[in-house]
């Protein structure tokens, strides 16, 4: 980590933490009313603020915790950091917390590096739901086993950076190779060397972050969502933050979070990208970028014949796309307004909004055989 990074937050590093923090904010809400503890893990924790004074995620999260009596009473709070100077200042500041004296479970700080062995602990143990951080500055550390490790109980979900650059110049050095061989899996790394061969940067990267969805995903058991942030230069990707659950309710809360943070939208179709401002960027086909347009078209062809509720439509499409229950809803309007869809109740019987008109979750669609 260079000396620099802890001078001030970037604009990136505050969406980063912002998708962090309306998560945990969102995870916390519901599972706090379903178990006995919690937790939340942070294995890079870093120093917890930055030298102009403004607080990272462990301190925000901290303070959250504080202000909910319920958590209060609920949320074990682990972090670690590999450099002892960034333990003992974190140590500091959690001490200074206003109220922390009223959290039932003091924070734990350690000073460890991330590995093979933190991952077997993990593996061996049954953990309380958790909802864990891995932001390593680069990649070493991280792997599949310790990311398993940490959602594999129940109500455990967990958001890891992705160093997208340095991982794309690992993949063919064989210096790293073990590196890699942990992220992806033995297997996949060789069969991912020769599906890169000839590729477009563009299609490198779709390449290798598909690979990795699919080796997390574990046979499609697990939701698999990433965001992708842009270097300040505006020209190419940096890095990755990657959200995995067991859960589809987290995927969805998740994909609305990531939704809002995104920089661009068209015809509120998110890009699921950081991108800074005053730069222009040509997006990606990453996620196959589509459209409302699209969306309409593979809804009467997925559903010809079929009438099922809004709700129900968006269950069934969404996983493993850019869109959002608004943009269902915004593709069956439209669909609606060229009569080529029957609603129940009709348009004539919903009301309007600021002069639009509505479509609730429950109001039933019948497509058009084919």
């Amino acid at each position: 980590m260079t000396k620099d990074f802890f001078k001030e937050m970037t604009e990136a590093s505050k969406v980063k933490t912002e998708i962090v923090l309306k998560y945990f904010d969102a995870w916390s809400k519901i599972m706090k009313y379903k178990a006995d503890r919690l937790a939340y893990i942070d294995l890079y924790s870093g120093r917890g603020k930055y030298e102009d004074d403004t607080k990272s995620t462990p301190l925000l999260i901290l303070e959250y915790i504080i202000a909910d009596p319920i958590l209060c009473n609920k949320v074990i709070t682990i972090f670690n950091d590999a450099n002892p100077e960034f333990v003992d200042i974190l140590k500091n500041e959690i001490d200074k917390l206003p109220g922390v004296y009223r959290l039932k479970y003091k924070p734990v700080v350690n000073n460890t590096v991330v590995g093979e062995e933190l991952a077997s602990l993990f593996e061996k143990h049954s953990l309380v739901p958790t909802f864990s951080f891995i932001d390593p500055w680069g990649y070493k550390g991280l792997s599949a086993k310790l990311i398993g490790s940490l959602i594999k109980d129940w109500g455990s979900d967990c958001i890891f950076y992705f160093n997208y650059n340095r991982i794309n110049a690992g993949i063919n050095n064989r210096l790293v190779e073990e590196h890699m061989n942990s992220i992806f899996g033995a297997n996949r790394v060789k069969q991912l060397r020769q599906k890169l061969r000839g590729l477009t940067p563009e299609e490198r990267e779709l390449t290798i972050i598909n690979e990795l969805a699919e080796s997390l995903s574990e046979n499609r058991t697990n939701y698999v969502l990433p965001f992708r942030f842009i270097d300040e230069d505006g020209r190419r990707t940096s890095h990755y933050l990657i959200f995995i659950s067991k859960h589809v309710l987290g995927y969805k809360i998740m994909k609305d979070i990531m939704w809002k943070c995104s920089s661009e939208h068209r015809d509120g179709v998110a890009s699921f990208s950081y991108i800074p401002a005053n730069h222009q960027y040509s997006l990606l086909s990453l996620y196959s970028y589509k459209t409302i347009e699209d969306l309409m078209e593979e809804l009467i062809n997925s559903f010809a014949g079929k009438t099922m509720t809004v709700e129900e439509i968006f269950e069934s499409h969404h996983v493993n796309t850019t869109f959002v229950l608004r943009n269902y809803q915004d593709a069956l309007l439209r669909l609606e307004e060229q009569n080529r869809i029957i609603t129940d109740p009709p348009a004539s019987k919903r009301r309007k909004i600021k002069g639009k008109l509505t479509l609730g979750k429950n109001v039933k669609i019948t497509f058009p055989p084919r």
